[in-house]
């Protein structure tokens, strides 16, 4: 495998300066192609399961490996990583959807935050008053950062340009079958145990990161909040912006029918619009850090 930090760069430049492709979004491709192949092998299995998240995301590896075989040079290198880069970080995307909802619950139209609040989470945002949607869009800024940003960035720094493909494939096959639901909880496990794995090293560097760049109260609560939470890498991440923005994560969540307790995280308020907005500077900060460590150790 070849690795190019300075593709890696790069590619965090362009996405900070345009965002997600508008058309012909690679990842929404591969999202087409994994419904196509989920309508022929599904079935209530964990085997059928485990087959078409390996023929996927072995597929994504291998179309990784082709590009780097046709990638001439170190400059060719670099730019086709820079290229794949772009396209499978999302940290700008996020930031975007944030600010959206921050935007909306400065001017107190709560109906347009909760249409808006399914870009970011699969949370039920019906019945959510101000502070349940704000802790919501938190919460989702906080694990998206590793999920958009900075797991990418590693499995790139690891593994060249199939890691970075292969990690968007799963995470992305998480989102769309990794659900505790009746269609999904057998056929979707194998996704959603892969995507436990890939983000196990990211999460934990998106912790310290937060740390890195906010201080010492981030680094408290990570430590005596992070393995509280069901998910074992969501809460890493969560713990460490609760600690940072010195506001209280957490709590009650409902997925349509299904109702989740979760164990709170930080000694703050609960969070505000306001938090909405440092939780997006924030992210956007750790996204930076990580590109700065990878090109420290290009």
């Amino acid at each position: 495998m070849r690795v190019s930090g300075e593709g890696l760069v790069l590619g965090v430049v362009l996405d900070a300066l345009l965002g997600d492709p508008r058309r012909w979004h690679p990842v929404a491709g591969f999202g087409r192609v994994a419904s196509r192949v989920e309508r022929d092998l599904y079935a209530d299995s964990r085997w059928r399961g485990v087959v078409y998240a390996g023929v996927l995301v072995g597929g994504a590896g291998a179309a990784g490996v082709a590009l780097e075989r046709v990638a001439r040079g170190r400059l060719g290198h670099a730019l086709v990583t820079a290229g794949v880069t772009w396209a499978v970080l999302g940290g700008t995307s996020l930031g975007r959807e944030g600010l959206l909802m921050a935007r909306a619950l400065e001017r107190g139209d709560l109906e347009a935050a909760r249409e808006r609040l399914p870009h970011l989470c699969a949370r039920d945002p019906r019945g959510l008053d101000a502070e349940g949607l704000a802790r919501a869009v938190v919460e989702s800024v906080a694990e998206n950062t590793s999920d958009a940003s900075v797991a990418p960035l590693f499995w790139g720094a690891v593994a060249g340009i199939p890691g970075l493909m292969m990690y968007r494939a799963v995470n992305t096959l998480d989102a769309m079958v990794g659900y505790r639901s009746p269609r999904y909880e057998r056929f979707g496990w194998a996704a959603a145990r892969l995507d436990d794995v890939a983000n196990w090293a990211p999460a934990r560097i998106t912790g310290g990161l937060v740390v890195l760049c906010s201080g010492r109260e981030a680094w408290r609560v990570l430590r005596r909040d992070g393995a509280r939470h069901p998910s074992p890498n969501a809460g890493r991440c969560e713990a460490a912006f609760a600690g940072a923005l010195g506001v209280r994560l957490g709590g009650v969540n409902r997925y349509g029918g299904r109702v989740e307790r979760r164990p709170e995280m930080g000694d703050g308020r609960a969070p505000e619009a306001g938090d909405v907005r440092r939780a997006v500077r924030l992210s956007a900060a750790v996204t930076f850090a990580a590109a700065a460590v990878i090109w420290s150790l290009r």
